[in-house]
């Protein structure tokens, strides 16, 4: 375990003080630590690609180095400023990758971070991307030459960062919102109201656990469900995909950090949606399966956003007591629609997670 006061003081003796990323749990602590920096050291972003080229942005300004943190998951996303913008062989841009390494050999994980943890070194070097695994104290003297390395050769380094092994005691607590109304209980009222031809494609993370779960302990067994357990980002345009072959009502059960992730999905929606594609935003504000981090949608007028991109209706509701008849009449419009849920951040707990994936994708298909 390495202390993270003394990871960011060895990043400030090596002149690394910006930090920019998409929040990951392995990374939980160092994001709770930049809680206390400012948006001119520390910016959360939608997206790892994102969050690269903010960082690229950052150095053609002042010749520094920016920490891009990420789970290895989103490396996917980083693929193309990384190779694209800077690479040695196109603009030659130093950046210093944090990775949060699931699914790492030895460590039991979900069989989508099994998967990308197995390969995400042999990505590393097919992108000429050099590492270290950092694991104890003395690592830190791999890193120390992985950055000289990068500023003598203007290029990426990274480091690959395992399950606890950056701690900390004194960290900056994230305010949450209260709202007085939660996730489980929308989900809950949802099953009472759909009929049985209905298909819920449910984002990753809690949404997916979450109506996996409610479907078990109520034995709802109306409508059809596809989880989402990986691919943060994509869970609208592949409701948008099975709504186009289908008569029946698809519902893509959204999170605000994967709503934004990537954002123009709307577009394709308002243009080729029909009737039967309705949109639910679970909005906590936060990156909340991860450690609540700010999702930065707090002003975000989502409202006039899809009507310019061409949803039909909107609803929004914040409160128990609205969210019958509400949930009603978003049910009864022709889509596409968008519904706003406001939830207060938490889950329920012991969530256990969906399992036999290929037995829930074949019963997801014979619904249609």
């Amino acid at each position: 375990m390495i202390q993270i006061n003394k990871f960011f003081k060895f990043l400030k003796r090596n002149k690394i003080n910006y930090f920019t990323g998409v929040p990951d749990s392995v990374l939980k602590d160092i994001n709770l630590f930049l809680n206390k920096k400012s948006d001119k050291e520390h910016f959360i972003v939608a997206s790892e690609g994102s969050a690269v080229s903010l960082g690229i942005g950052y150095h053609l300004a002042t010749n520094k180095i920016p920490c891009v943190y990420m789970q290895n998951s989103g490396l996917g996303n980083a693929i193309n400023p990384l190779i694209s913008i800077a690479h040695k062989k196109v603009y030659s841009i130093p950046l210093l990758l944090l990775i949060g390494w699931r699914g790492a050999p030895g460590i039991n994980d979900e069989p989508q971070h099994n998967l990308k943890g197995k390969i995400t070194p042999k990505l590393l070097n097919l992108l000429n991307i050099k590492y270290c695994v950092l694991k104890k104290n003395d690592d830190l003297k791999k890193l120390k030459k992985l950055l000289a390395y990068a500023k003598a050769n203007n290029c990426p380094v990274a480091c690959l960062v395992k399950k606890n092994t950056l701690k900390s005691n004194d960290l900056v607590r994230i305010k949450k919102k209260k709202l007085n109304l939660k996730r489980e209980e929308v989900i809950e009222e949802l099953l009472k109201k759909i009929n049985k031809t209905t298909k819920l494609i449910a984002t990753t993370g809690f949404t997916s656990r979450e109506l996996n779960q409610l479907r078990k302990q109520n034995k709802k067994n109306v409508g059809t469900d596809f989880y989402m357990v990986g691919g943060m980002g994509h869970s609208s345009m592949v409701s948008l995909g099975a709504s186009l072959r289908s008569k029946h009502d698809i519902i893509c059960l959204d999170g605000d950090g994967s709503f934004i992730m990537h954002l123009g999905s709307i577009i394709s929606i308002g243009k080729i949606g029909e009737r039967n594609f309705k949109h639910i935003l679970f909005n906590n504000f936060s990156h909340e399966s991860v450690g609540g981090q700010t999702t930065n949608i707090e002003k975000l007028n989502i409202k006039k956003l899809v009507s310019a991109a061409g949803y039909k209706k909107y609803f929004k509701v914040s409160k128990k007591n609205h969210l019958s008849l509400i949930l009603k009449k978003f049910l009864v419009s022709k889509g596409p629609c968008f519904l706003e849920v406001q939830i207060d951040s938490g889950s329920i707990e012991n969530l256990s997670r969906p399992k036999n994936f290929l037995d829930i994708k074949n019963k997801f298909k014979k619904s249609f």
